[in-house]
């Protein structure tokens, strides 16, 4: 994947729901990149006192608000299932403020020498904005059954709940479509997806 037209500097990595991305985003940070985290930044803008907090409670009412002032994820949820508009409308409020972090957390690592950063984004697929201002896209990739499962286990979701999650994503088809590398983390020891990490790491010249 690295061109030979420019520097592959900064790089996107998605996965649907249950991927492993973020495991995959932890081995490359151990090989030396930069990781920024666009769902870190975004649960950080919307905690208690977040910079989203006061446009979310002027788009959505207090009733989306918990006690302690931070967004209730599980009555946004509900609202975006529920009202057509309200997911972006949530978007438009929340998406531009992550971006914004993104980026100066993207150039504070590479001011510090990190040979490449990796912007673990979830939703980079279903984005306008993304793919044209990074190097090239990686993807992590498995069936949706073992999605269903990995999450079901870690989150207690019904399988109803979870099929509900990945439908508000970019089909597998469509990440795959974008890719400019696959990790297949299909049937994989925490070995042998990390020498598949080795491979696209050496191939990024980390």
């Amino acid at each position: 994947m690295p061109t030979d037209r420019r520097p592959v500097r900064r790089i996107g990595l998605t996965g649907g729901i249950g991927s492993g991305k973020s495991t995959v985003a932890k081995l490359l940070s151990q090989h030396g990149a930069g990781v920024v985290d666009a769902d870190a930044v975004a649960r950080e803008l919307t905690q208690a006192g977040g910079a989203a907090m006061p446009a979310l409670e002027a788009c959505f009412g207090p009733t989306v608000i918990n006690a302690e002032g931070a967004l209730d994820r599980d009555a946004m949820r509900a609202l975006v299932f529920s009202q057509p508009d309200a997911r972006a409308r949530l978007e438009a409020i929340v998406h531009p403020l992550v971006g914004l972090h993104l980026q100066a957390a993207a150039q504070a690592h590479l001011e510090a020498g990190a040979p490449l950063v990796v912007y673990d984004i979830p939703l980079l697929v279903e984005s306008k904005r993304w793919p044209a201002e990074l190097d090239g896209v990686v993807v992590v990739d498995c069936l949706p059954e073992t999605q269903i499962s990995r999450v079901q286990q870690r989150s207690g979701l019904t399988r109803e709940a979870v099929l509900a999650i990945m439908s508000a994503q970019a089909s597998r088809e469509q990440r795959l479509a974008c890719a400019d590398a696959v990790i297949f983390n299909e049937g994989c020891t925490l070995e042998a997806l990390g020498l598949q990490v080795a491979d696209l790491a050496h191939d990024f010249g980390l």
